[in-house]
């Protein structure tokens, strides 16, 4: 027995010296090039305990650190400091919108949520000549709709298609965006009318763009979803010869390969079942969103023709199968819609959230999915915003920031505002009814003007 005990104590010891001895290791790489090549960081300090203390230092302030020297501007140039921000729980989440301006450029801001200011990212890079579309294809009426509750949420859109002469449009309108590995991934869109396979990534430690593998299909319009550090895409449009050209297909993108590889097509099975051979030609079946939550792609679907959409439930994806099967019929009809029929939805501690447009005084809602139920309920019964659904193309983006449910929205002051609803006072499904009062919690995060912009999509990156 003694002996069995003594040797357990020396295993045990062997252990921890082992742990030790590797996590020594692991910190001399990180900082090995820099006590060779380089003076110390901080004067009187191991570099190993400088680079503790740097990667303390709020995202925020990064550009301030740079101005040290050129040692610290190095550091921060390279993944050491992420690294130890990352093993250490020091990670802090911005949000980032992409915006067009009067003059149809495409500007990318983020948001400092701790300090609140926002920071203008560099521009996207510009098209190579061989990537440059030449043809051009009229027609853009599909960006008209007809929410689920079979009402017009807008006017005729004076959008991107319909004010500008089509040969002069610039490249990535109707482009997607996504996050994965503490990058910002931009994906397709069009140039000059015809759809884009190109995916640039921003990576926010170097403040640059670089050119990842482009899609196997030009998508504009596409739906974007993570699941398990693979990006996936389907759907969205591109040019045929009568016009548009819904897509049905979709790939995934690996980046351990940086390649991507097709998945099936969605079926769409109940745009199939049209009574007539005139409908099944005229209703063309097309993606108006994505959740990818539950390790599944969770995909509503509509059928358009200009100028209306219909709601047709939709389809879900899983990986695992390699299979799509129906939405579940609440959850497809009932998913709110946001304008020209696009289903925005965030997740929010494992729950789906949508937001149910209105321009009336009464306020847009809140509501979130019930799988149990498979009905859409309401959460919050009125959001602070008056929506402009009949101007604005993109009248508010949803994003699940520090772990709290926000809405960007743009009023007519062109004011772009970020606000965050406090969702633990109101249940969750399954839960009894909330016991506190009616008056909604709404923090305003940020409010900022960018000149007359028109807000195109949100991501969150945590780094």
């Amino acid at each position: 027995m003694g002996s069995s005990w003594s040797l357990a104590r020396r295993q045990s010891a062997e252990e921890q010296a082992r742990s030790t001895t590797e996590c020594s290791s692991k910190r001399q790489r990180l900082s090995f090039s820099y006590d060779l090549d380089h003076p110390q960081l901080i004067p009187g300090l191991p570099n190993e305990v400088s680079l503790q203390i740097i990667a303390r230092v709020p995202r925020g302030f990064h550009s301030t650190l740079r101005l040290v020297g050129r040692g610290w501007n190095e550091v921060l140039r390279t993944q050491e400091v992420f690294a130890l921000r990352k093993e250490q729980g020091l990670t802090e989440e911005w949000l980032y919108i992409l915006t067009k301006d009067a003059e149809d450029s495409m500007i990318w801001y983020a948001l400092d949520p701790l300090t609140g200011i926002w920071r203008m990212l560099p521009s996207m890079p510009e098209l190579k000549p061989d990537e440059e579309p030449r043809e051009v294809s009229p027609g853009w009426g599909w960006r008209n709709a007809i929410g689920s509750s079979g009402n017009l949420i807008s006017e005729f859109l004076k959008g991107w298609f319909r004010r500008k002469d089509a040969s002069k449009q610039t490249p990535f309108c109707g482009c997607s965006a996504a996050v994965m590995d503490g990058s910002l991934y931009v994906l397709g869109g069009f140039s000059r009318t015809s759809a884009l396979r190109c995916v640039w990534k921003y990576d926010p430690r170097f403040n640059e763009w670089s050119e990842s593998a482009a899609m196997g299909t030009p998508r504009a319009y596409c739906k974007t979803g993570l699941l398990k550090d693979k990006l996936y895409v389907v759907g969205g449009v591109n040019r045929g010869r009568g016009g548009l050209t819904p897509l049905q297909s979709g790939e995934v993108y690996e980046p351990v390969t940086n390649s991507w590889s097709p998945i099936p097509n969605m079926p769409f099975t109940r745009a199939q079942v049209l009574p007539t051979a005139f409908l099944a030609d005229m209703l063309k079946p097309i993606a108006t969103g994505m959740a990818a939550f539950k390790d599944q792609l969770w995909v509503p679907q509509s059928l358009y023709s200009w100028p209306f959409f219909v709601d047709v439930g939709g389809e879900v994806y899983d990986p695992e199968s390699n299979l799509w099967k129906d939405m579940p019929r609440g959850m497809g009809e009932g998913w709110p819609a946001r304008q020209a029929g696009t289903k925005l939805s965030v997740i929010v501690n494992g729950h789906l959230y949508s937001l149910d447009p209105t321009s009336s005084l009464d306020g847009s809602k809140i509501k979130v999915y019930d799988f149990d139920q498979d009905a859409w309920k309401i959460v919050v019964s009125k959001v602070p915003v008056l929506l402009d659904l009949a101007e604005s193309e993109s009248p508010y983006l949803l994003a699940c920031l520090r772990g709290g449910l926000h809405i960007v929205t743009k009023d007519i002051n062109d004011n772009v505002t970020v606000l965050k609803v406090d969702l633990t006072k109101y249940p969750l499904p399954g839960e009894g009814p909330s016991l506190e009062l009616e008056e909604e919690r709404w923090t305003n995060i940020s409010t900022s003007s960018f000149g007359s912009v028109e807000l195109i999509t949100g991501q969150v990156l945590d780094i």
